[in-house]
C-alpha cells in the first residue's frame, strides 16, 4: 500500500477545488491550477478533505497513486503560498538585470543572453549576481530555474557559472606543476 498515496489531501480555507471527471481545477488567492487527472485514478472530496483512489494493484496504477497525491498537494501549496528557487551568478563581468518581465543575463558570450519568461512566471532581481524564480506552479518554476542554469552551468575548475543558492560545486584541483 502507498503511505503517501493513502494520506488526504487538505483542502485550506480559501482554495476551491472543482473535480470534473478525470480534471481537477484549484483556485486560490494566488491564481488557478488545472490538472489532468490518469483514467485508472479516480478522486473522491468529502468537505475539505481530497481522497486519491488507484482502480487496482497494477504497477503502474500503484506508481501513479502517489505521485497524482503529490501533485495535487502542490497545487493546492501553490495557490496558497507560491513555489520559489533561488539562483547564483559566479564569475567575474556575469551579471543579470531585469528588462520588464525578461532577463539580460551577460555570462562571458561576445552577447548578451536574454530570457523571456513563461507565462505564470515572475523574476526578482534583488542585487546582479541573484535570480530569484517565482510561480505558482511547482514543475514550471523548476523548470524555468533549470532551463536558466543551463545557459551557463556552473564549472568546476573556478567555480563559475549559474548555479542554485543551495547547490555545493565540488572543485577539483587542476594542473598542478613539479
Amino acid at each position: 500500500m502507498s503511505r503517501i498515496g493513502n494520506k488526504p489531501i487538505t483542502v485550506p480555507e480559501g482554495v476551491e477545488v472543482k473535480i470534473d471527471g478525470h480534471k481537477i481545477t484549484v483556485k486560490g488567492p494566488k491564481g488557478t491550477l488545472e490538472r489532468e487527472i490518469n483514467k485508472n485514478i479516480s478522486l473522491e472530496m468529502n468537505e475539505n478533505e481530497i481522497k486519491v483512489i488507484r482502480k487496482d494493484d497494477e504497477p503502474q496504477n500503484r506508481s501513479l497513486h502517489g505521485l497524482t497525491r503529490t501533485l495535487i498537494n502542490n497545487m493546492i501549496i501553490g495557490v496558497t503560498h507560491e513555489y520559489s528557487k533561488e539562483l547564483q551568478i559566479n564569475g567575474v563581468g556575469y551579471r543579470v538585470q531585469k528588462q520588464g518581465n525578461n532577463l539580460n543575463l551577460t555570462l562571458g558570450y561576445s552577447h548578451p543572453v536574454i530570457f523571456e519568461a513563461p507565462q505564470g512566471i515572475t523574476f526578482d532581481v534583488p542585487n546582479p549576481n541573484t535570480i530569484i524564480v517565482k510561480g505558482i506552479d511547482k514543475e514550471l518554476v523548476g523548470q524555468t530555474a533549470a532551463v536558466i542554469r543551463t545557459k551557463r552551468p556552473p564549472e568546476v575548475y573556478r567555480g563559475k557559472g549559474i548555479k542554485y543558492a543551495d547547490e555545493v560545486i565540488r572543485r577539483k584541483e587542476g594542473k598542478t606543476g613539479k
